[in-house]
């Protein structure tokens, strides 16, 4: 193939991978691999893993890298160090010390199946230590449990897991040393990174953030974007120049930019070439698996993967029960960290560059990796089942949950269910406080239901998708519901559970926006309170109350615009900035002028039917610059313009046939 050919053939196997994997809610990760695999010259033979894609792929795992050390600050290691330090400190250690020493005392009893060395035992157990921080962090959001007790223990450890990789990559390529000069390499290795470190991170800090701030007053984007491909590429290379990995010097030109004003700039500028090369990377990790070997050893296939991840679930269980987790939390904690990680992936790919995998081993341990990642999803989403079934404390538990929070609502009546105690459920709790209304509100942050409860606050901690907890906290005897969080799945689930058990108490949803309204509506909202609509109602009574008009008026504009529901809001005037996925599914506004001269003057509007496309006149502009409230039998005249509100697609049809007609 010409080079052109080649692109184009991982371009398009990258994009039916990534579609692939999202219409299966699996992470893109796996979808990159899979395609690896099919185009590989173990399967389809479509491409060879040459050498210039293997160096596109290290690319990848350096921006990798620098978004790992952009995301490295101290304060959130402080605010997490109990869990970082604790429990992720033990858990990565233990992992790579326990299974150098299994893997060793395996290879002595079973020497032509799994013949190795100490330095290769070593180099395996690093990356069996690491977890997928994509597809763990994905779920987790998806189940609210990100402020869980198991949810703070995991994040924990996948953080400090993120910091192990840095002395990894430069421990790695040492154990590739001949025997007699491996400790003299490892000295010399850990002594170069120690030194680079200090000199960069003494006066780093500084000097970037003088750099930065010299290319940020150019207000140049193109700039901006060169000069960090030119500090992250050089800084890597000035670390593979020390004999250290490129992945090192990138993670120190990240934790280096975190400390800068220009954080968050950077990681939306870098995020493109982060996420293209980080696939070419996993694209050629899939292309090195032999399906037709892993097909003929599928025994231990089965073994390399059943066997790590009992290891882990195991070890990690016990550690945070040791460190003072209950059972449920502990056995919740060590089922979501039990699969191989992204950066197993990689360290692998660096123990193979230095011939620490045996041939024979690597096809094996790569599909026993895959295969633990594909389990993921199930066994978080059947994590529940499995706690409740092993622990028989966590009835007794939830059980206590619940009581908590009967006993609180137990003596009111008609109160106010606050489902999520952010800020907004805070001030909707202080208001319904001054108005003499009781509430109760559940929330999923200990920290915050304990010093709100210390201050007199009504807050329990409790799952309000959950409906044991709805049903604890009096739903039937409720005046209403308040979803005050921004999480449309999971009010969907509140309003079902509401309208199933309790049908007639009222529920109210807070959304960003009016993306969800019709279907939280018919997921059966009473009320559904769009930010966005009730910034711009805000915004307009004070203008016109600036501008001279009376407040009576303005009060009664915009009660006006809410008991229309927002019908005349739903849309808006899209510009440019506007068209990503999501905007494009929304309805939108649009304006047709229609020509001066008309074939048919007079022709009443209902006569176009245009709300059989789909599409709703907002209102009607005369030439005169008179403006109506267009209905079927307002007659239209040339040079009048028309509101129009719809999809883009409806919108497109709607104005092809006034033009037409």
């Amino acid at each position: 193939m010409t080079a052109l050919e080649l692109t184009l053939l991982y371009l398009l196997a990258a994009v039916l991978g990534v579609v692939a994997c999202r219409k299966l809610l699996l992470p893109p990760m796996l979808g990159y691999l899979a395609v690896g695999v099919l185009i590989g010259p173990n399967a389809l033979a479509l491409a060879q893993n040459s050498e210039g894609v293997r160096h596109l792929g290290e690319f990848g795992v350096v921006f990798l890298m620098f978004v790992i050390g952009l995301e490295f600050n101290l304060p959130k290691l402080r605010s997490m160090r109990r869990h970082v330090f604790g429990l992720g400190l033990f858990q990565v250690a233990l992992t790579v010390v326990l299974a150098t020493f299994g893997s060793l005392f395996l290879a002595t009893l079973a020497p032509t199946l799994w013949k190795m060395g100490w330095q290769t035992a070593l180099a395996l157990s690093g990356a069996l230590a690491m977890s997928s921080t994509a597809i763990v962090v994905k779920l987790m959001a998806e189940r609210l449990e990100m402020e869980s007790e198991h949810g703070k223990r995991i994040m924990g450890v996948l953080l400090f897991q993120d910091l192990a990789v840095v002395p990894l990559l430069v421990l790695i390529p040492a154990l590739g040393a001949e025997p007699e000069a491996l400790f003299m390499a490892l000295a010399l290795a850990s002594l170069k990174a120690a030194a680079l470190i200090a000199v960069l991170l003494v006066g780093g800090q500084r000097a970037m953030r003088w750099w930065l701030t010299l290319v940020a007053r150019r207000k140049s984007e193109e700039l901006f974007v060169l000069n960090l491909l030119l500090v992250t590429l050089s800084l890597a290379w000035l670390t593979e120049l020390a004999g250290l990995s490129l992945a090192l010097g990138a993670f120190i030109a990240g934790m280096l930019i975190s400390e800068t004003e220009y954080k968050h700039q950077v990681e939306t500028d870098i995020r493109p070439f982060h996420d293209v090369l980080l696939g070419l990377f996993f694209i050629s990790i899939g292309m090195m698996l032999d399906w037709r070997e892993v097909a003929g050893r599928w025994p231990l296939v089965l073994v390399l993967m059943t066997l790590p991840v009992l290891f882990k679930l195991v070890l990690v269980t016990a550690l945070a029960r040791g460190l003072g987790a209950t059972t449920g939390v502990s056995l919740r904690t060590g089922l979501y960290l039990a699969q191989a990680g992204e950066f197993g992936f990689v360290l692998l790919a660096l123990a193979q560059q230095n011939a620490l995998v045996p041939p024979a081993l690597l096809n094996p341990i790569l599909a026993s990796m895959v295969l633990s990642m594909l389990a993921t999803p199930f066994i978080i989403m059947y994590s529940n089942r499995i706690v409740m079934k092993l622990v028989a404390s966590e009835w007794l538990q939830q059980s206590l949950q619940m009581t908590s929070i009967a006993r609180k609502s137990i003596n009111v009546d008609k109160h106010v269910i606050i489902c999520g105690y952010g800020r907004c459920g805070q001030n909707l709790g202080h208001v319904l406080e001054g108005e003499g209304i009781p509430y109760i509100a559940l929330d999923l942050d200990p920290d915050r239901v304990r010093q709100a409860a210390a201050a007199g606050d009504s807050v329990v901690f409790g799952d309000a998708v959950r409906l044991q907890s709805l049903i604890a906290a009096g739903l039937a005897r409720a005046s209403a519901v308040v979803v005050t969080y921004l999480d449309t799945a999971s009010a969907v689930k509140v309003l079902a559970n509401t309208r199933a058990h309790a049908p007639t108490v009222p529920v109210i949803v807070r959304t960003a926006d009016d993306r969800d309204l019709e279907k939280l509506q018919t997921a059966g909202a009473t009320e559904v309170v769009p930010e966005a609509i009730e910034g711009s109602l805000m915004l307009a009574s004070h203008a016109l109350a600036l501008v001279g008009v009376p407040m009576r008026r303005v009060i009664r504009v915009v009660q006006d615009q809410r008991d229309a529901r927002y019908n005349l809001l739903r849309g808006y005037f899209r510009g440019a900035d506007d068209d990503t996925v999501g905007e494009l599914e929304q309805e939108r506004l649009s304006t047709v002028t229609l020509p001066m001269g008309l074939r048919s003057p007079g022709k009443p509007l209902g006569e176009l039917a245009l709300h059989a496309a789909g599409v709703r006149v907002v209102s009607l502009r005369r030439s005169n610059g008179k403006t109506l409230k267009a209905d079927e039998d307002t007659l239209l005249e040339g040079g009048d313009t028309l509101v129009l509100s719809g999809k883009p697609e409806a919108l497109a049809v709607a104005t092809e046939m006034l033009l037409e007609n």
